[in-house]
């Protein structure tokens, strides 16, 4: 499972030109499941993002987790791309759709994360926050 991880100060996700999701300050995460990945991994993905220490601190320093702070989470399957070979990325790594949602909506669960809607083309708005980007593989 991988994971892209951007603190926001608001992000949004609509289809079709209908806003389905929005959230003020938090995290942005794209989520995308590999063939491999199961069901019981999705909280081991979702403790790690829940604990990152990527927003300032008192002091003015990261070190704070996402706490009451707002999670989106939108499945990504093009995390997987293959781009060694050609100009053509190929994602034969990532899983199919009926094996990447369950887990897909089980990281989602276990973050209380607002979601996108699976396997749609989605316009995603981002309003980055640092800005701070994570990259998670598992």
């Amino acid at each position: 499972m991988k994971a892209v991880v951007q603190r926001v100060s608001a992000a949004a996700v609509s289809v079709g030109g209908n806003e389905v999701s929005r959230i003020g300050p938090g995290l942005l995460v794209l989520l995308g499941v590999g063939r491999t990945d199961r069901e019981n991994e999705a909280e081991r993905m979702a403790n790690k993002i829940s604990k990152l220490r990527i927003f300032e601190d008192a002091d003015g320093r990261m070190n704070e987790a996402v706490g009451d702070r707002e999670i989106l989470c939108v499945s990504q399957f093009t995390l997987y791309a293959d781009t060694s070979s050609g100009n053509r990325p190929g994602c034969t790594d990532a899983a199919p759709g009926e094996q990447a949602e369950p887990v897909y909506e089980a990281v989602c669960e276990q973050l209380r994360a607002k979601r996108g809607v699976f396997g749609a083309d989605m316009q995603v708005e981002i309003t980055n926050d640092g800005p701070v980007t994570i990259l998670i593989d598992l």
